[in-house]
């Protein structure tokens, strides 16, 4: 089943009620950006007449953050004592969730969260409902842009799927789904998009709707190089364990056309079957039976 990926302009959508949800925001050193946040959350939730808890999972903050977040009384708050990683903070709160909507954003300004009731109304139609940051205001670095394209394309080649948008921080998923994959979800950045790629290999319907994605307030807590590194290292792993018939069988093809072409050498040339020749054959040959042995291993585990 391919992902939804209309744009949620359909009225069908739009006039459905707002279900009940638990509202996760992670908060690492974000003094200069929570309260805002907070308030803004709070009024807009509340004009929408949305039914609701928000859980703030402090990760660790060294700053004034955990002053600021004591003042807020209508908030439930989980306190790390050291810093554990973006998904781990957001693990930590959808364990505590108590609604089986779970909503996840981030602290720091950047996702338009008056967006939140429209996506939580659209959850009716969709196991998960992403805010894909290709609206018509978009700022994002050109830098990080390079690689990203890369690790999009190469995600739509394991999921078989187009992604508008691999890893965006503001979505709604189902409390019951997301528990099938808390095992595997990484502790970093990375937990986006573990969580995008494991649902589409498992066919549950993904729902995007184009968002814009502004400037954070306050200073990024993104490494580039080491989180590009982090995704490749990540996606290479959802996909052997999702879909390693589409991760070995390439590359045990390229072994076998290796193969052919010493094997003609062998013959039309060397006169003689070469040692080069039969540990290509051995070696397409073991990657296509590991290939297949990883698929049916997976197709018994009970995932979707």
């Amino acid at each position: 089943m391919q992902p939804d990926t209309r744009t949620g302009k359909d009225s069908q959508f739009t006039q459905s009620v707002c279900p009940a949800f638990s509202l996760v925001l992670p908060v690492y050193n974000e003094e200069k950006s929570i309260a805002a946040t907070l308030n803004n959350l709070r009024s807009t939730l509340n004009l929408a007449n949305c039914q609701y808890e928000i859980i703030v999972v402090n990760d660790g903050s060294t700053d004034e953050t955990s002053n600021i977040l004591s003042s807020h009384s209508d908030i439930r708050i989980i306190e790390h004592i050291r810093n554990r990683g973006y998904g781990a903070a957001l693990k930590s709160g959808i364990r505590q969730a108590k609604y089986p909507l779970i909503v996840i954003t981030d602290a720091d300004g950047t996702y338009p969260n008056e967006r939140i009731p429209e996506l939580v109304t659209l959850s009716d139609r969709a196991d998960m409902v992403v805010g894909a940051r290709i609206g018509n205001n978009v700022t994002y670095s050109n830098l990080r842009k390079i690689p990203k394209w890369f690790l999009v394309r190469f995600a739509e080649w394991i999921s078989t799927t187009s992604i508008p948008d691999l890893n965006s921080g503001l979505r709604v998923f189902r409390k019951s789904i997301v528990e099938e994959f808390l095992n595997i979800l990484p502790d970093t950045f990375s937990f986006t998009t573990t969580i995008t790629l494991a649902m589409l290999t498992n066919h549950y319907i993904v729902h995007y709707v184009p968002i814009d994605y502004h400037h954070r307030v306050g200073k990024s807590k993104i490494k580039p190089i080491q989180d590009t590194l982090r995704f490749v290292q990540l996606i290479l792993r959802v996909g052997v364990y999702f879909a390693p018939l589409r991760v070995f069988l390439p590359v045990a093809g390229l072994f076998f056309a290796g193969f052919l072409m010493t094997l003609c050498q062998d013959i039309f040339i060397r006169r003689d079957l070469t040692e080069r020749t039969l540990i290509l054959f051995v070696a397409a040959t073991q990657l296509s039976m590991f290939a297949l042995l990883a698929d049916m291993i997976d197709k018994r585990s009970g995932k979707r």
